[in-house]
């Protein structure tokens, strides 16, 4: 499923952005090695936070259908990547950040359907709404489900705003607004987080961050006159 997502969301992504005169050879380099480095990044994000379950084999880290991964390991990493690579061919950040985000929460949809074939980033035990996952032996909140059904929501939205006449860098921070929505309300049904902080897991206090940085972003781009639509 992650790699149905990738190649899905990559087709989309070069397709528009060579509509913007951004040639396909730099768009697949974009891409492809941003899912690399989110895959590590997701990964190792999880590793760190599951540390107990790897230290008796450190094979098992690259075994990444073993456990999971970390969307917001993912999402640090890939980022980093691509700044850093559209600095160096100067090639618009924000452009390109702006026209990937709907892409990326379609394949993030795309990817919890994996998430829900293997058993990872699972629900509370529950007979009255619950799903039987084998792995577990357990009746669970479909947690995997609720996500991706949220995220094709959050896809959708972020297609439509996409058609307003926006500031550049909306559409990037309206998807980390959007999705941190997502993942603070899922965390409540989630049974998989490692670690709490106070009444919330580690993973809410994440999204409340990034949801504060981003309707602080948006309100300082719209009120950039510099900044163009």
């Amino acid at each position: 499923m992650l790699a149905i997502a990738f190649l899905i969301a990559s087709f989309l992504i070069q397709r528009d952005l060579a509509k913007k005169g951004i040639s396909e050879d730099l768009s697949f380099n974009l891409t492809f090695f941003t899912l690399i480095a989110g895959i590590i990044g997701a990964r190792l994000f999880y590793v760190i936070l599951h540390f107990e379950e790897f230290k008796n084999s450190i094979l098992e880290i690259f075994r990444i259908y073993h456990g999971g991964l970390t969307w917001y390991g993912g999402l640090i990493f890939g980022l980093a990547y691509s700044l850093i690579y559209l600095k160096r061919k100067k090639i618009p950040i924000l452009l390109v950040f702006d026209t990937a985000m709907p892409y990326i929460a379609l394949s993030q949809s795309i990817g919890r359907i994996g998430c829900l074939l293997n058993g990872c980033c699972f629900g509370k035990p529950s007979l009255e709404y619950g799903l039987y996952f084998p792995v577990h032996n357990q009746f669970l909140i479909p947690t995997q489900l609720i996500s991706s059904l949220a995220l094709l929501l959050i896809y959708g939205i972020l297609r439509y705003l996409g058609r307003k006449n926006l500031k550049s860098g909306i559409i990037l921070f309206s998807y980390l607004f959007f999705s941190s929505i997502e993942r603070f309300f899922i965390e409540f049904f989630r049974a998989d987080s490692p670690i709490n902080v106070g009444p919330l897991t580690i993973f809410q206090l994440i999204s409340l961050i990034i949801m504060g940085i981003s309707l602080i972003s948006i309100f300082i781009l719209n009120n950039d006159k510099r900044i163009r639509s």
